[in-house]
């Protein structure tokens, strides 16, 4: 069995060291913020200052690989996180009636919750387990390595001291320093690919009133406009987050900082306003999140790995934006790899690059894209003119057999080109739009001069007041 050293201590650190530890390697977790998310959800989750984990804050949804990873390899964290107020939402709970089921359909689930929940579930399983050491508060500051070609890591540097290990598992995220560490030490660079989105984020929580409504009824998650996204993330315990996506050459962007202007435009989508409309109460400031990009940090080049003892895994290997949901889903698929493999890995780590390539980098490449073509269309504000993936979106909302593929790329089960390029799927959608001859690609959201003047201050009051009047 391996001795582990684990820098890191997000989800796919401690999913990582949990895995391992199971598995009777003996890990040590190295955790340099002193504090962890604890019993008191609200508090860690709204008053805990991270800026090393911008993305703590925003809203998130699990896709199934997550549910899979904790039911097959941590049941109880699973079953903790459901006991904390998770909740779990099927793709075909959208028609109420399930259609006949078929393999696999079981994997289309959803985890409603806020990150901070799982970090906690996580937290508590790895105190448990008797295989891993969490040594929170302290900070690595270097590498401990032997020369060869590779150079071989044989440990990290912790204050004046070395911790030794046989494997050194990089999950310190999208910020980490191990790429610089690794460059000081005499290796080759590891091959970064990075792709600026142009997407910025603004998100509000809210809390449903005890004494309210509960349910908005059957509306859709998400609207649209030519400029802009909004979508609703149902979340745990009464919670709920509001999201607007868009450009960030856009030059109303900082407006929506504003609680009040960032409401009234959440009014003019309809997936927002009808979360609006329960009256719920605001727990948070107009959360923003800018400067994102997609990046793939290779530790291996065209000679091979540039290290030895050495690889990373979670935010530290592919760093996606949140649009499509995929970063922690990625994290625990690669921490279960690692585990299974770990010692196989510690001698020669060019099989988990392989299975990286592989596994995760095809989704990567999607994200690459999809954020490509969103920010170039946000930015434009022009409308889009791809009938066939305007029908495929609309269509899964009243056929179950599209809904089906639409859920299966959703959650990482099958490639977009796989899922839809089906006879049967084309079938479905040939009689869709037989029934709707004159479809074309729209938006439910607000045209750009009702946007525009929802922003100016000097219409902002009666524009607030005549939205808000026309959603209830």
């Amino acid at each position: 069995m391996a001795r582990v050293a684990v820098v890191g201590g997000g989800i796919s650190g401690l999913g990582t060291a949990l895995m391992l530890g199971r598995r009777g390697h003996r890990v040590t977790l190295f955790e340099q913020d002193a504090r962890q998310a604890g019993a008191d959800l609200n508090r860690d989750f709204f008053d805990w200052g991270r800026p090393r984990v911008p993305q703590a804050v925003q809203p998130h949804s699990f896709l199934a690989p997550v549910r899979t990873v904790l039911h097959a390899e941590a049941p109880d964290v699973y079953a903790d996180l459901l006991a904390r107020g998770a909740r779990e939402y099927h793709d075909f709970d959208w028609f109420g009636e399930h259609p006949p089921h078929r393999a696999g359909d079981e994997e289309l689930v959803t985890l409603r919750t806020r990150r901070i929940v799982l970090e906690a579930a996580l937290t508590e399983a790895v105190r448990r387990e008797a295989t891993v050491e969490v040594r929170q508060g302290h900070r690595v500051s270097g590498l401990a390595f032997e020369d060869g070609d590779p150079v071989r890591v044989t440990g990290v540097r912790v204050g004046t001291g070395v911790h030794h290990a046989d494997l050194v598992v990089d999950a310190a995220g999208r910020r980490s320093r191990v790429p610089a560490w690794l460059t000081e030490i005499g290796c080759r660079p590891p091959v970064v690919e990075s792709h600026r989105t142009g997407i910025a984020y603004l998100c509000r929580w809210y809390r449903l009133r005890a004494d309210g409504p509960r349910d908005p009824g059957r509306v859709k998650t998400g609207s649209t406009a030519p400029f802009a996204l909004a979508g609703v993330f149902p979340s745990d315990n009464d919670t709920f987050a509001l999201s607007v996506v868009l450009s960030t050459s856009d030059p109303t962007r900082a407006a929506l900082t504003d609680p009040a202007v960032f409401e009234a435009v959440a009014r003019r989508f309809p997936a927002t306003a009808a979360w609006l409309d329960l009256d719920p109460e605001p727990h948070s400031a107009v959360l923003p999140m800018a400067g994102l990009d997609n990046r793939w940090t290779s530790l291996v080049d065209e000679d091979g790995p540039v290290v030895t003892g050495l690889v990373n895994a979670g935010d530290s290997l592919v760093h996606t934006n949140p649009t499509l949901g995929h970063g922690v889903a990625l994290g625990l698929l690669a921490g279960r790899h690692l585990a299974t493999h770990a010692d196989r890995i510690a001698e020669d780590p060019a099989g988990y690059h392989a299975w990286t390539v592989q596994a995760l980098r095809p989704w990567f490449d999607a994200q690459v894209t999809a954020d490509r073509v969103a920010g170039e269309r946000l930015a434009e504000g022009a409308p889009s003119s791809d009938r066939r993936a305007a029908a495929l979106a609309a269509c899964a909302f009243d056929d179950p057999v599209v809904m089906r593929a639409r859920a299966q790329v959703r959650h990482l089960l099958q490639p977009a080109d796989a899922a839809y390029g089906t006879d049967e799927v084309d079938r479905h959608l040939t009689a869709w739009l037989a029934d709707r001859p004159d479809f074309a690609p729209g938006h439910d959201g607000p045209t750009r001069d009702q946007w525009e003047a929802l922003i100016q201050a000097d219409t902002f009051v009666p524009a607030l007041a005549a939205a808000a009047g026309e959603t209830r």
